[in-house]
């Protein structure tokens, strides 16, 4: 079995910067992203062959991080017609048959976290296909068991290929990003550390509180190295401040095991009352074909590989 866990909120984001505009006069709003996310999840169905399902959604950008660091991102900037479809893009995802976990306190990246080490540690799981190129996420690859999957660009991280992205290990992705930063969420890293002299030094010594204050110590010597140190001694509080950041929670609350992630088709009248608010009907014809397909047995096998 595999369980393919989706960053709702990205693909919301990238259908709404990537789909053609779509007025549904009915609702007398922008729903172009909604469409495209929906015929999204399909494609997961059908051209990934995904049997087991969840999708996370952040209903506000702000979470817990806010409270720790003001800089953190906020929802200030989004585009109010972006911002008008999370409601309906969660409506979409659940009329469709698929779980949603909605969050509010916690990010969507955190119910994905949550939901990967959890069902990674069912003897019958396969393999978790987190569907997101967000790089926080990569902290939670292990081995093959736990990977990410980039839709748009088809490319699959396992634990190797976190090294080779990102020149660390998964679990120090975390302090990674403290050093670098992570524009994407606020978190400013630290002066003239770049992701090359993070990952030289992060590969020896994995976390931020292993690395000495003295460079003389350093058992590498990237370049500018008595630099880097004297920074991170000066910041060595703001580091570890960023790096809690960037560290996702595994501890969400979600109330679906395994069995409940398996994806049985759509709530047909549901998704037929949502498409004509969306002005949509395709969208309900080829969600009751898959449907029709799904339940004859033409599913398709759960061990293709993304």
């Amino acid at each position: 079995m595999r369980i393919f866990l989706v960053d709702g909120t990205y693909e919301l984001f990238r259908a709404y910067f990537g789909a053609p505009s779509a007025h549904a006069s009915v609702i007398g709003r922008e729903v172009g992203a909604v469409r495209a996310l929906a015929r999204s999840l399909l494609a997961l169905v059908r051209d990934d062959e995904a049997t087991h399902v969840a999708v996370a959604f952040d209903r506000v950008i702000e979470s817990f991080r806010n409270d720790l660091f003001p800089g953190y991102k906020t929802g200030e900037g989004i585009d109010p017609d972006l911002f008008a479809q999370f409601p309906w893009a969660e409506e979409a995802a659940s009329a469709l048959g698929f779980v949603v976990w909605p969050m509010e306190r916690f990010e969507a990246d955190d119910a994905l976290a949550s939901g990967a080490v959890r069902y990674a540690r069912r003897p019958d799981v396969e393999q978790v296909v987190i569907c997101s190129p967000d790089k926080d996420l990569a902290q939670v690859v292990d081995g093959s068991r736990v990977v990410t999957f980039d839709r748009r660009r088809k490319r699959m991280l396992d634990a190797e290929g976190v090294v080779a992205k990102f020149g660390v290990p998964a679990p120090s992705i975390p302090d990674y990003l403290a050093l670098v930063g992570d524009s994407a969420d606020g978190i400013p890293g630290l002066p003239r550390w770049g992701a090359k002299g993070a990952a030289t030094v992060l590969g020896a010594y994995g976390h931020l509180e292993a690395i000495p204050d003295d460079p003389a110590r350093w058992t590498v010597t990237p370049r500018g190295a008595a630099g880097l140190a004297q920074i991170l001694s000066t910041h060595r509080d703001e580091a570890l401040l960023y790096r809690t950041l960037a560290t996702l929670r595994t501890d969400v609350p979600l109330a679906e095991d395994v069995e409940a992630l398996a994806w049985t088709g759509p709530d047909l009248p549901r998704l037929k009352e949502l498409c004509k608010a969306l002005e949509d009907p395709r969208l309900f014809e080829r969600a009751a074909a898959r449907s029709a397909g799904s339940n004859s047995g033409n599913f398709g096998s759960p061990h293709r590989r993304p």
